[in-house]
């Protein structure tokens, strides 16, 4: 679970524990795959503690996080 200020991720909740997203590395926005019927989406490369993670923010109503990587 991801919990947003701004509209930018700022708490990640990764194996029951709260990680504080304290360098936002990197943003992009990913139009999706049309032909899998992808909705576009906001891709951010956040840290947070020792962890490194890449999520995803769909374009639906009430929006969807998910995460795609992890690294830690």
């Amino acid at each position: 679970m991801t919990i947003c200020e701004g509209g930018r991720p700022h708490l990640l909740y990764w194996q029951g524990h709260a990680h504080t997203v304290s360098v936002l590395l990197d943003q992009w926005r990913f139009g999706g795959r049309w032909w899998l019927d992808e909705r576009p989406r906001d891709c951010y490369l956040v840290q947070a503690g020792t962890l490194v993670a890449e999520l995803h923010h769909e374009d639906i109503p009430g929006g969807r996080w998910w995460l795609a990587r992890l690294q830690d």
